[in-house]
Protein backbone atom coordinates (compact mmCIF):
# COMPACT_ATOMS: atom_id res chain seq x y z
CA UNK A 1 0.00 0.00 0.00
CA UNK A 2 1.41 3.36 -0.97
CA UNK A 3 0.59 6.48 1.04
CA UNK A 4 -1.61 9.14 -0.45
CA UNK A 5 1.02 11.68 -1.45
CA UNK A 6 0.73 14.56 -3.82
CA UNK A 7 3.20 14.57 -6.71
CA UNK A 8 4.95 17.50 -5.03
CA UNK A 9 5.28 15.62 -1.73
CA UNK A 10 6.63 12.57 -3.50
CA UNK A 11 9.18 14.71 -5.37
CA UNK A 12 10.22 16.53 -2.20
CA UNK A 13 10.61 13.31 -0.20
CA UNK A 14 12.57 11.65 -3.00
CA UNK A 15 14.84 14.71 -3.24
CA UNK A 16 15.39 14.66 0.53
CA UNK A 17 16.23 10.96 0.43
CA UNK A 18 18.67 11.55 -2.44
CA UNK A 19 20.38 14.40 -0.55
CA UNK A 20 20.66 12.15 2.50
CA UNK A 21 22.17 9.38 0.36
CA UNK A 22 24.76 11.82 -1.02
CA UNK A 23 25.60 13.00 2.51
CA UNK A 24 25.93 9.41 3.67
CA UNK A 25 28.23 8.53 0.78
CA UNK A 26 30.27 11.65 1.51
CA UNK A 27 30.65 10.54 5.12
CA UNK A 28 31.62 7.04 3.94
CA UNK A 29 34.39 7.92 1.52
CA UNK A 30 36.09 4.73 2.75
CA UNK A 31 33.54 2.75 0.75
CA UNK A 32 35.03 2.27 -2.68
CA UNK A 33 32.96 2.46 -5.86
CA UNK A 34 34.08 -1.01 -6.91
CA UNK A 35 32.73 -2.42 -3.64
CA UNK A 36 29.41 -0.68 -4.25
CA UNK A 37 29.32 -2.06 -7.79
CA UNK A 38 30.15 -5.57 -6.64
CA UNK A 39 27.58 -5.57 -3.84
CA UNK A 40 24.78 -3.36 -5.15
CA UNK A 41 25.29 -3.03 -8.89
CA UNK A 42 25.67 0.76 -8.81
CA UNK A 43 28.14 3.33 -7.54
CA UNK A 44 28.63 7.07 -7.20
CA UNK A 45 29.36 7.34 -10.91
CA UNK A 46 26.05 5.64 -11.68
CA UNK A 47 24.26 8.19 -9.50
CA UNK A 48 25.99 10.98 -11.42
CA UNK A 49 24.96 9.41 -14.73
CA UNK A 50 21.34 9.07 -13.56
CA UNK A 51 21.37 12.67 -12.34
CA UNK A 52 22.69 13.84 -15.70
CA UNK A 53 20.09 11.76 -17.56
CA UNK A 54 17.31 13.35 -15.47
CA UNK A 55 18.68 16.84 -16.11
CA UNK A 56 18.96 16.23 -19.83
CA UNK A 57 15.44 14.79 -19.86
CA UNK A 58 14.29 18.15 -18.51
CA UNK A 59 16.28 20.08 -21.10
CA UNK A 60 19.25 20.98 -18.86
CA UNK A 61 22.62 20.01 -20.29
CA UNK A 62 25.17 18.84 -17.72
CA UNK A 63 28.60 17.49 -18.50
CA UNK A 64 29.79 14.22 -17.01
CA UNK A 65 32.21 16.19 -14.82
CA UNK A 66 29.48 18.58 -13.63
CA UNK A 67 27.21 15.70 -12.66
CA UNK A 68 30.03 13.92 -10.86
CA UNK A 69 30.90 17.07 -8.92
CA UNK A 70 27.28 17.26 -7.72
CA UNK A 71 27.40 13.66 -6.49
CA UNK A 72 30.94 13.69 -5.09
CA UNK A 73 30.72 17.20 -3.62
CA UNK A 74 34.01 18.08 -5.30
CA UNK A 75 35.71 17.51 -8.64
CA UNK A 76 35.99 13.79 -9.34
CA UNK A 77 39.78 13.93 -9.72
CA UNK A 78 40.04 15.47 -6.24
CA UNK A 79 37.84 12.75 -4.73
CA UNK A 80 39.90 10.06 -6.45
CA UNK A 81 43.18 11.52 -5.16
CA UNK A 82 41.83 11.77 -1.60
CA UNK A 83 39.82 8.58 -1.32
CA UNK A 84 40.25 6.02 -4.08
CA UNK A 85 42.49 3.05 -3.47
CA UNK A 86 43.77 0.51 -5.97
CA UNK A 87 41.27 -2.30 -6.44
CA UNK A 88 42.48 -5.72 -5.40
CA UNK A 89 42.66 -8.56 -7.93
CA UNK A 90 39.65 -10.12 -6.15
CA UNK A 91 37.62 -6.92 -6.44
CA UNK A 92 38.50 -6.60 -10.12
CA UNK A 93 37.59 -10.24 -10.80
CA UNK A 94 34.24 -9.87 -9.00
CA UNK A 95 33.51 -6.72 -11.00
CA UNK A 96 34.31 -8.39 -14.33
CA UNK A 97 32.15 -11.40 -13.42
CA UNK A 98 29.11 -9.26 -12.67
CA UNK A 99 29.88 -6.21 -14.81
CA UNK A 100 26.73 -4.41 -15.95
CA UNK A 101 26.45 -4.04 -19.72
CA UNK A 102 26.80 -0.24 -19.51
CA UNK A 103 30.07 -0.13 -17.55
Amino acid sequence: MTPDLSPEQQRDFEAAAFRRLLAHLSDRSDVQNIDMMNLAGFCRNCLANWYRDAAEGAGQVLSKDEAREIVYGMPYADWQARNQTEASPQQKAAFEAARPHDH
